[in-house]
């Protein structure tokens, strides 16, 4: 593998943490085992700019990932850094248009896991059956399946089924969230993967299934769903993130700490 010097000292404060923060989401995402080998991507906005962007060093594993190895691109995916990793231009296809239009999306993050791909692929999508759903239903968007996401012309049509939801499911292919920072992205893919999870063992364990619900999936009040929002606000007093994120790093330090570096 490749011998990456350390950045820290040798970019501004700001972008030193959004790097932890990244290659911490890296980690989380090979440790709760939602990666795809290397054929998925998480990318974080450069503090105080609008076209430069930090993404995985292609070719490295998410658990080998760290805050230095990330390669800084621009909007068309081009290296900005003398990174001895290569990046691959076409996996940021998906990013890139959505960074450019959700200014307020500073990290959008896209796996592909078997339980949310499945899901994905059924017609009806996310059902309202779980506690977790709910947070995901008052924050969801579709997207049609057109391929593998090589074409620019995809773009817009990718974007006008996102619009301003948190969440979107990427019919046939996988999962995808946004946020304002690598934290509440991350959060909201947690929620929307246990959603997945919960869906296809709930499913498989339904009985005598008639209909989209089956005889044994009892559904939420849609009642409910509506105030998901507010309900998610008082329990997080408004800190969002920042109550389980200390906590997902101290767990990364008692595993392997080289992500910080």
């Amino acid at each position: 593998m490749a011998e990456q010097r350390s950045l820290k000292g040798k970019v501004s404060d700001a972008e030193w943490q959004v790097r932890v923060d990244l290659a911490a989401c890296y980690r989380l995402i090979a440790h709760f085992h939602w990666d795809d080998l290397v054929f998925t991507h998480v990318t974080a906005r450069v503090p105080g700019t609008q076209d430069q962007f930090l993404i995985n060093p292609y070719g490295m594993m998410f658990d080998e990932i760290t805050a230095s190895s990330l390669v800084r691109i621009d909007l068309q995916g081009n290296k900005l850094d003398d990174s001895p990793w290569p990046v691959n231009p076409a996996g940021f296809t998906i990013h890139s248009a959505i960074h450019a239009v959700r200014h307020d999306a500073a990290c959008v993050l896209h796996t592909h896991t078997l339980n949310g791909v499945a899901v994905s692929a059924q017609k009806n999508g996310v059902l309202p059956i779980s506690q977790q759903s709910i947070f995901v239903l008052a924050s969801l968007a579709y997207h049609n399946y057109e391929g593998l996401a090589l074409r620019d012309d995809e773009k817009p049509r990718l974007v006008k089924d996102l619009g301003d939801k948190t969440h979107l499911m990427l019919r046939n292919h996988g999962l995808l969230t946004v946020g304002p920072s690598v934290t509440e992205a991350f959060l909201a893919m947690y929620v929307f993967e246990s959603t997945c999870t919960i869906q296809i063992r709930a499913m498989a364990g339904a009985s005598g299934a008639t209909g989209i619900m089956g005889n044994d999936l009892i559904p939420v009040d849609p009642r409910i769903i509506s105030t998901a929002g507010e309900q998610a606000k008082q329990v997080t007093k408004g800190l969002g993130g920042m109550i389980v994120w200390p906590g997902l790093l101290r767990r990364l330090d008692r595993i392997d700490p080289s992500y910080r570096t």
